[in-house]
């Protein structure tokens, strides 16, 4: 069951706790999300429960992953077309995750970013939540130059949609429980797209996958001037201000 402002009332925060973890595992990432969507979750249901209005944290982790290919809860085995032997051999890792979506790849070269917040916060609404994420994108590759979209019915952002030409360059996949986000977005910076050949991205075929320094012809885009320009555009849709912290919390 969701739970939203109207069963009830707690104070909205617009405050978000920033961290950049750099170059981490997947798994030790994923066990640190959950253990802050856990904590938020918690304290609404104390919220609730004792009828308090304690104020909800929100955060927001910038990560890059060594090699990694996680499957959605929704996603079909058969997209990976490799065994996991092969993907020793790569050097990469593999798991099955709670979020939606199919199958996607981390890597370095990618910035993945995953917000965990309080929706409660900001406004219930889902379908609004993955249009921001998306056009958090699609802002910051406009300011490279690039014209981005969305494809129909394919959650992500695109360049050349509608197109022979049409290639991936953000992955997207969240889970949300009582307005509570985790798992996030993966942009294509400056990712070894060989590692895409391994699977069929997102189960979508017929189409190919790209990344920011391949498209402006670069050997390598700055990855901290990228960072910094998603979170202008993240803080300007979602009306928020970012706390960088520098230590994990829990």
């Amino acid at each position: 069951m969701v739970y939203g402002r109207s069963l009830y009332l707690c104070a909205m925060n617009k405050s978000i706790l920033l961290e950049d973890l750099g170059h981490n595992d997947y798994k030790e990432t994923w066990d640190y999300q959950e253990q802050l969507f856990k904590s938020i979750i918690d304290l609404k249901i104390k919220n609730r429960r004792e009828g308090s209005h304690l104020e909800t944290p929100n955060h927001f982790l910038l990560v890059e992953h060594p090699h990694v290919y996680t499957l959605g809860k929704s996603g079909d085995m058969g997209n990976l077309l490799v065994d996991e032997n092969v993907l020793t051999e790569k050097g990469a890792k593999f798991y099955k995750i709670n979020r939606g979506g199919d199958i996607t790849y981390h890597g370095p070269g990618q910035i993945v970013g995953y917000p965990i917040l309080d929706l409660d916060n900001f406004f219930t609404d889902i379908h609004k939540y993955l249009r921001f994420l998306e056009e958090m994108v699609i802002l910051t590759l406009a300011d490279y130059g690039l014209k981005a979209e969305r494809s129909k019915g394919e959650t992500g952002v695109w360049l050349d949609v509608g197109t022979p030409f049409a290639r991936k360059i953000c992955a997207m996949g969240v889970r949300a429980s009582r307005w509570v986000t985790m798992h996030g977005f993966a942009l294509n910076v400056n990712a070894d797209l060989g590692y895409f050949d391994l699977m069929i991205p997102c189960g979508i075929k017929g189409k190919a996958v790209t990344s920011l320094n391949v498209e402006l012809g670069q050997k390598e885009v700055d990855m901290a001037e990228v960072k910094k320009r998603l979170l202008k555009h993240f803080s300007n849709l979602f009306e928020a201000e970012f706390q960088r912290i520098d230590r994990p919390l829990i």
